[in-house]
């Protein structure tokens, strides 16, 4: 029985003692690989490692994160090259590496923990300008590299503000969860943004109660399924010192799905907004849905819009992707709008649709099957004040309403669209379609 006890407390040494200078080994690994997995997906990242100096128990290291060529620096560029000059900013992680089996070196610092893994880090953030100037982020960026090489890490920001060159920004505790497994590709994440907020003079930007939470899977395809909840409370713009908008409340709830090949999604979001100077408030309820679509022709059409960058060519896009949407059309999908409500001061627009496009053979598809194989309805509803408003600005719009495509109903005014093997009715009247002129 003795021997037994001297021999686990044995094991135990080794664990503790001897496993940091391994586990380091491999620590290092999982943090350079979850790194470099991160640009691979963003595409537009290019991770260094400038230094990795290893220690028994513990290690230190610093990692570059820049912006190389492509949309993301295009956009940049043209956003805030006054501010960046001609270089762009590069992000600094400094990290701080406990590793072994059994970190305890880690019980010396903040968010220490003896849970078994490769490591558990702690990360600062910098920005580095082409300037050379270094301005230091707030917060920490606390990790722990499992044994299968999966990285959960939590950036945690206490309250706090800062001044810097006559604006002012200040901020509430925030939490943001991220898991990270370079193996899979899956990635899930969490966050809770407390208040947030900038003020420059007289112009301010406010946001308070940011919740959002979800999880992503890479496909075959090159397209992330997976989910998204987001919910904010309040925000609030002000220019001048006056109100100019923002929102009361704000929410997300996305889902995408693969059933053999068969890309599906549906995205739930409801916005209502706070007083826009002489125009006053409004809201959006929306519901839409995607069922069936070719999983291999989106991706490849999001691949072929993401190369052309920011500003492509209208003529030279349809060229490229013409191909790629040919698939994805004879291939067939269902695209729904079961909920889609504006309200306005003058009363909430209606709006359902329904889109069913059916599949073919993609050898023999041409545009003009289109115009004969699709199914649609859309149900349309438009207060009788918006419409008034409408003829006041534009007579011509009186027109909509003398042929009948909007129909007065009490207070509304309404239509019902339907098309089907190349019939199209309004509000029962069958409306003729120049086939004939279609090439």
């Amino acid at each position: 029985m003795k021997k037994g006890i001297v021999a686990l407390l044995v094991l135990l040494a080794l664990v503790v003692i001897v496993s940091p200078a391994i586990m380091g080994r491999l620590a290092e690994k999982s943090v350079d690989e979850n790194l470099n997995w991160a640009a691979a997906e963003s595409g537009d990242l290019v991770v260094t490692s400038e230094a990795f100096d290893r220690g028994w128990f513990s290690s230190e290291g610093q990692h570059r994160v820049e912006i190389k060529e492509g949309n993301l620096k295009a956009m940049l560029t043209t956003m805030g090259k006054p501010v960046y000059g001609d270089e762009m900013p590069v992000l600094l992680i400094n990290t701080h590496l406990d590793h072994g089996l059994i970190p305890v070196s880690s019980m010396s610092r903040e968010k220490g923990s003896l849970s078994p893994g490769l490591g558990s880090a702690v990360s600062t953030l910098s920005i580095e300008f082409g300037d050379g100037e270094t301005i230091d982020i707030p917060g920490k960026i606390f990790s722990k590299v499992g044994l299968g090489g999966e990285l959960q890490s939590s950036y945690v920001l206490e309250a706090g503000s800062s001044a810097q060159d006559g604006g002012e920004a200040s901020w509430g505790p925030t939490e943001i969860d991220i898991t990270t497994n370079p193996s899979s590709g899956d990635v899930s994440f969490a966050g809770n943004i407390g208040t947030l907020s900038f003020t420059d003079g007289a112009d301010s930007l406010a946001i308070d109660g940011l919740v959002f939470s979800g999880r992503q899977s890479p496909t075959k395809f090159g397209i992330p399924i997976g989910d998204l909840k987001l919910e904010l409370d309040t925000m609030s713009v002000t220019s001048g010192g006056a109100q100019a908008g923002g929102l009361k409340h704000m929410s997300v709830d996305g889902t995408t799905t693969l059933d053999d090949g068969r890309l599906s999604g549906r995205t739930l979001l409801e916005m209502e907004s706070q007083s826009i100077p002489q125009f006053g408030e409004f809201s959006v309820v929306a519901d839409i849905s995607l069922d069936g679509a070719d999983a291999r022709a989106v991706g490849a059409l999001q691949q072929a819009l993401e190369a052309q960058g920011t500003n492509p060519d209208p003529g030279q896009l349809f060229a490229t992707v013409e191909d790629d949407l040919k698939r994805l059309l004879a291939a067939g999908f269902e695209m729904r709008l079961d909920q889609f409500d504006v309200t306005l001061p003058m009363g909430t627009v209606k709006t359902k649709l329904d889109i069913s496009i059916p599949e073919e053979d993609a050898a023999t598809f041409e545009w003009t099957s289109l115009m004969i194989g699709p199914e649609a309805s859309a149900d349309i509803s438009v207060p009788e004040a918006l419409i008034d408003m409408a003829l006041q600005m534009s007579p011509e719009a009186g027109a909509v309403v003398a042929m009948g495509f909007l129909q007065k109903n009490g207070d509304v005014y309404e239509m019902q669209a339907e098309y089907e093997k190349g019939l199209l009715t309004i509000n029962g009247a069958p409306i003729p379609i120049p086939f004939g002129a279609i090439q």
